[in-house]
């Protein structure tokens, strides 16, 4: 049986990707020095208290292929970004540490670099072996590239591509 980490590092000492278990770890967030924390689910962290003293942002979605996290990936982006800049350390995670919370790592890496979805995977894969965004998060990244790294309702590429989806999703009884 593999043994996958918690956390591990995508940028040295700045940008770390993991599962609920490293964000809910004092330990690992002291060790790390953690001062921004993305959360990419809906479970509760310690962190989210105030008196934490760490800044957390949460997009709350689910593992499934018809979940929307295109239209959060500019505001998770810009969060990541300003941590950054501004000196912080940045925990991204997700339950697992495989699908969504390396949906908008990936989408870190594609804006911040301006690098396609296969190479940000690539890299990402390189940091985080065990990475896989589900079928339809993979095609939200693609879609991200195309809106210019700008979804929104009012981009065509973003606005086609959600009434194709919520038309599937009323035919399958899912809205």
């Amino acid at each position: 049986m593999v043994q996958w980490k918690n956390i591990d590092t995508v940028i040295e000492n700045r940008l770390f990707l993991g599962n609920i278990m490293a964000a809910r770890s004092t330990r690992s967030l002291t060790e790390r020095r953690i001062t921004h924390i993305l959360s990419v689910c809906t479970e509760e962290i310690p962190a989210e208290s105030p008196q934490s003293g760490i800044c957390h942002m949460r997009i709350p979605v689910e593992d499934v292929d018809y979940e929307d996290i295109l239209i959060h990936l500019p505001s998770a982006c810009r969060f990541i970004d300003q941590a950054l800049r501004g000196g912080g350390v940045v925990l991204v995670h997700c339950v697992q540490g495989i699908s969504r919370s390396a949906t908008v790592v990936a989408a870190y890496m594609m804006w911040s670099r301006r690098i396609s979805v296969t190479d940000a995977l690539y890299h990402l894969r390189a940091a985080r072996d065990q990475i896989w965004p589900n079928p339809g998060f993979h095609e939200q990244l693609l879609l991200f590239e195309v809106c210019g790294y700008q979804p929104s309702p009012a981009n065509g590429h973003y606005a086609a591509w959600r009434y194709k989806l919520d038309r599937k999703l009323r035919a399958a009884g899912l809205r």
